[in-house]
């Protein structure tokens, strides 16, 4: 499944959390491709992702714990 990271509304964002949460929901991304995908979205700009098929549930319940806006692409 391919989602898109709109934004992060969290008044403090957690660089680190946001990072870790996108390594362990996408099988094909790295911890400095995470970095850099956490630096853009908090930019103001979207970033595409992939998630694993198996833990979409729970995923989607973490990006939405750090108060990170998503839509699901497909």
């Amino acid at each position: 499944m391919k989602i898109n990271l709109l934004s992060c509304d969290a008044p403090r964002p957690d660089r680190r959390a946001i990072a870790n949460c996108i390594v362990e929901i996408s099988p094909s991304c790295s911890a400095s491709l995470a970095n850099e995908l956490t630096d853009i979205l908090l930019e103001g700009d979207a970033v595409d992702i992939e998630l694993d098929d198996k833990n979409t549930g729970s995923a989607l319940r973490a990006l939405r714990k750090l108060s990170i806006d998503y839509e699901i692409i497909e």
